[in-house]
């Protein structure tokens, strides 16, 4: 079955290797056989107030049920990515991260950077479950998501109380762990986890 699937990513660097992702349906026999459809958004709403880019990406999660974040060297520090990731626990998306940086852009390679979910915490307080980031060494409170009762949650968090979304969600290697083949059976078993 195919997923409707949002691809975050940090766009001026990695947008060529988040379109080589994006793309693989096109050699395949069709979207089915490809695994997803594509639901992403790009960032054409920069230069409009947070709220209205923070609408504009609520809104391009419609009808999706997975969220792949491409990770390039600096995806971990994008606000805007860690606000894609933690709405995207909040409304019970299937969760998955790719390292893009063996991927050329323009005949580029990058550096490969941190796992965006090392980043990214939830803790349950009593019955709320709670967002935490972490900038540099200091873990803090993260808001721009509202916080969520447990029993909304969609995943099975075995009893972890506070823990990154790392411990949690899968990271896979493009080119080592070969996503051309791959990415359909990565976004699928990420839909399942989150019982779609």
């Amino acid at each position: 079955m195919a997923r409707r699937t949002f691809f975050s990513f940090h766009y001026n660097p990695d947008v060529a290797r988040a379109q080589i992702v994006r793309n693989v349906w096109v050699t395949k026999q069709d979207r089915e056989d490809a695994g997803f459809f594509d639901s992403s958004v790009f960032e054409s709403k920069k230069n409009t107030n947070d709220d209205a880019l923070r609408q504009f990406l609520i809104d391009g999660f419609k009808n999706t049920t997975v969220t792949c974040v491409l990770v390039g060297a600096e995806t971990y520090l994008r606000p805007w990515v860690r606000f894609e990731l933690i709405r995207s626990f909040y409304r019970g998306n299937g969760l998955l991260a790719i390292n893009v940086a063996g991927l050329t852009s323009f005949g580029k390679r990058t550096v490969q950077g941190p796992n965006p979910f090392d980043y990214l915490a939830f803790s349950l307080n009593q019955d709320r479950v709670c967002w935490k980031q972490k900038w540099g060494d200091k873990w803090n409170s993260y808001t721009d998501v509202p916080t969520m009762s447990i029993n909304e949650v969609a995943y099975d968090l075995k009893d972890k109380t506070n823990h990154t979304f790392a411990t949690l969600f899968p990271i896979y290697d493009w080119v080592n762990d070969q996503g051309y083949e791959n990415l359909g059976t990565w976004i699928e078993r990420a839909a399942k986890l989150a019982g779609k």
